[in-house]
């Protein structure tokens, strides 16, 4: 398996503390989900969970936003943090704090409406930053194609890198792949994993990234 670790610091000139304080929030979040007994984190979940069938009704609309900010398990944590952490800080520090938070946030309800339209049905809530953080990538490959991906093969335990346009570039191809399959077997989510989420969050980013080229530029410069 391969993940994340670095890359090349094509930072801008300010300090990422809205991403810092996503991923604390985000990891605080999850300590109080464990901290539940089984039927109040069910409870938990179904309430602030994001459920498609919910949603197309008009309930509950408040769950886009709060249910980028729940996670399923240690694993899904862990490796939406560690995503978050190498790509999120750049992308604010070149666009600027506010403006980091309002992308980051809509990224993930976009990505929440792209499951439930492909999930019209379902009764089964989605959860995670996946979407947001998609929308990261996106804006990521756009912004700085030529960064250089710092990556832990997690089997050998080295490390190696490679440009980002070929990390994030086969990242996209993956979930593409899996999202269409999944289509053809009549099912937006596969293996439960929301990959239609995670392409929606990510095509939102690459739209992004191209308007905000223009001001990455500019603060480079100054």
């Amino acid at each position: 398996m391969f993940f994340p670790v670095g890359d090349s610091d094509v930072r801008g000139p300010i300090k990422p503390v809205i991403n810092s304080i996503l991923i604390l929030l985000n990891v605080a979040v999850f300590l109080y989900e464990v901290s539940l007994p089984e039927t109040q984190l069910n409870g938990f979940i179904e309430t602030f969970g994001s459920i498609p069938v919910e949603i197309f009704r008009g309930q509950d609309l408040y769950t886009l936003i709060t249910s980028i900010f729940l996670h399923g398990g240690w694993m899904h944590l862990i490796g939406n943090m560690l995503f978050l952490w190498v790509f999120g800080d750049n992308i604010e520090s070149s666009v600027g704090s506010w403006r980091y938070l309002l992308f980051y946030l809509s990224g993930g309800i976009l990505a929440s409406l792209t499951h439930a339209i492909l999930n019209a049905g379902s009764p089964v809530p989605c959860v995670g930053a996946s979407g947001s953080i998609a929308a990261c990538l996106g804006a990521y490959l756009v912004m700085y194609p030529r960064s250089r991906i710092k990556v832990l093969f997690l089997l050998l335990f080295t490390t190696f890198r490679v440009s980002a346009i070929f990390f994030l570039g086969f990242w996209i191809v993956q979930q593409l792949i899996t999202g269409v399959g999944s289509l053809s077997q009549h099912a937006a989510n596969s293996a439960g994993v929301a990959y239609w989420a995670h392409i929606g969050g990510f095509a939102f980013g690459v739209l992004y990234g191209f308007i905000m080229r223009h001001t990455v530029k500019e603060l480079t410069h100054d």
